[in-house]
């Protein structure tokens, strides 16, 4: 099993800036798809960007140009950082892992974003 634990989420005005944390522990494979979620109350849960373990990323049409998501295998995190944020992109943010063919997928429990106007 693989246990992720986000951090960095907070309050921001429009305009400003957050990096999101994603820590992976447990038996991470080498091969796998990390990505960040998120969530708005009463919508649907939307993917904000992806990354693989060979760095190809790929991002939601809506955060192109301000967010940027990376990782460190090393450290096993990924990061999501968030620029110029407007405040749609209010939500709660979730970390999501999968394997290879989608196997063994597993969410954080997220960590709230909040951009005020």
């Amino acid at each position: 099993q693989v246990q992720l634990v986000e951090s960095g989420g907070g309050l921001v005005q429009a305009g400003g800036s957050l990096r999101l944390s994603c820590a992976a522990s447990g038996s991470i494979s080498s091969i796998n798809t990390m990505a960040w979620y998120r969530q708005a109350p009463g919508k649907q849960r939307e993917l904000v960007a992806g990354i693989v373990s060979g760095y190809s990323t790929n991002y939601a049409n809506s955060v192109k140009g301000r967010f940027t998501i990376s990782r460190d295998n090393a450290k096993n995190t990924v990061y999501l950082q968030m620029n110029s944020l407007k405040p749609e992109d209010t939500a709660v943010y979730y970390c999501f892992y999968s394997e290879l063919n989608g196997e063994n997928v597993s969410w954080g429990q997220g960590t709230q974003v909040t951009v005020s106007s």
